[in-house]
């Protein structure tokens, strides 16, 4: 490998190696403090047919863009009032504003990786460490992190 240029080391913020790299990134969260995205690679196992299986709510961020590129298997999205199925090598990009949630519409596990804000993953990281999934908390929580959820009528 050829080397570097050289920069002026004043320039340069000092970060630590493991909040660069995040090998392999399989079930982590990558990012490192201050950075504006994160990313995060996960999967989920397949639902049996019938209804949606919703990943996350019917919800909308006031202020994020929040996207997914699937790896592997498929991902069904609801954005607005369109609805997509996204096969792998899809990116689906919803923009601040616009109500979405997604799900596994097949069997078979999918994978892949969610490009989010640092703000997102703390409503994430929220979301996972509460014990009371009453649907007034849930809504709490969104709210403390700019974002709603969306009833399913309004939409």
């Amino acid at each position: 490998m050829p080397p570097l240029p050289q920069e002026d080391p004043s320039a340069s913020v000092p970060v630590a190696l493991d909040q660069m790299v995040f090998s392999p990134l399989a079930g982590q969260i990558g990012s490192s403090l201050g950075s504006d995205f994160v990313i995060a690679e996960w999967r989920d196992r397949g639902t049996p047919p019938g209804p949606p299986v919703f990943i996350a709510p019917v919800h909308l961020h006031h202020h994020d863009d929040e996207a997914w590129y699937v790896l592997e298997g498929a991902l069904a999205f609801r954005l607005g009032h369109e609805q997509v199925e996204a096969a792998a090598g899809t990116l689906v990009f919803a923009p601040h504003g616009v109500a979405h949630t997604f799900w596994n519409p097949r069997p078979e596990p999918a994978r892949y990786l969610l490009i989010m804000t640092p703000n997102i993953r703390r409503l994430i990281d929220d979301l996972h460490a509460t014990t009371d999934h009453s649907p007034e908390t849930i809504a709490v929580i969104y709210q403390q992190h700019d974002s709603a959820l969306v009833s399913e009528d309004a939409e």
